[in-house]
């Protein structure tokens, strides 16, 4: 689903091109005196395997958590394909599948069952979803946990059944909070080669992440965000510049490695 030609954006510049995956405009939240996004703008091209990374308290879950409609921006607006996540919610949802950081969800099901349900509450056909929750379940190694009750499940395979319950509508955008933490390496392999499809396909993938070598190899663009801004933004190879896009990262944040010496921390038989 895309539009003729870009929304002109009412707090900047028309996007030049065809319409954006993800369009955030002017985006703010502040959480008493405390500025979480300072007036944010980011056009996520269709198609693209995109990665938003930062320093930790940059902003990038509550950017994320405004996109796709969890949390009230005090002002700006994020456009999925054109359409308005705030003005048009159920619309701009419908395209959404969306991985959460620290999801609350109803953990006194199976696997199985979680990911039917969520399946259902988007009006999918259960003669559908259940075939495709049993699948996503197989594909993600989460099958042979039978009935083991969500809440009963290890970090990573949480991780994975939260990830199967964004994919099982099959969204136009994924939008993923640190989809690679907790998973072990087998696994995050095969997350990335279903991210890597999908965006093949003509889907859109979205990911935050604090792993720079992950994000350099898969990511095809990538934008920086430090203190609520985008600090830099494009594909990956022009973020990095030449560089290993970790030593960038840290040039455009001025993150400096620590050298204070902890002159206490000594093994110690007491």
């Amino acid at each position: 689903m895309t539009a003729p030609s870009p929304l002109p954006p009412p707090g900047g510049p028309a996007v030049p091109g065809p319409c954006p995956a993800l369009f955030l405009d002017s985006l703010a939240k502040a959480f008493g005196p405390k500025i979480a996004v300072n007036l944010l703008s980011l056009a996520i091209p269709a198609g693209s395997l995109y990665g938003i990374v930062g320093p930790n308290g940059a902003g990038k879950t509550t950017t994320l958590s405004i996109a796709t409609g969890l949390l009230l921006p005090d002002s700006g607006r994020a456009l999925v394909h054109g359409v308005d996540v705030w003005a048009e919610p159920a619309r701009a949802k419908a395209l959404l599948g969306v991985l959460p950081d620290g999801l609350r969800t109803f953990d006194r099901l199976s696997g199985l069952e979680l990911v039917t349900y969520s399946g259902l509450l988007r009006g999918m056909p259960r003669d559908v979803v259940v075939p495709r929750a049993t699948q996503l379940l197989h594909v993600l190694d989460l099958w042979d946990a039978g009935t083991t009750l969500v809440a009963d499940y290890s970090a990573g395979m949480r991780k994975k059944v939260h990830l199967a319950c964004a994919l099982v509508h099959s969204p136009s955008v994924l939008v993923l909070d640190e989809p690679f933490e907790a998973v072990d390496p087998i696994s995050a392999k095969t997350i990335q080669k279903i991210l890597t499809d999908f965006a093949a396909a003509g889907g859109t993938v979205v990911i935050s992440s604090h792993v720079m070598a992950t994000v350099q190899r898969l990511c095809t663009h990538v934008a920086i965000i430090d203190r609520g801004r985008v600090v830099a933004a494009g594909t990956t190879a022009e973020v990095a510049a030449g560089a290993d896009l970790e030593d960038r990262f840290a040039q455009l944040v001025g993150a400096q490695v620590s050298q204070e010496e902890l002159s206490w921390l000594r093994p110690s038989s007491n």
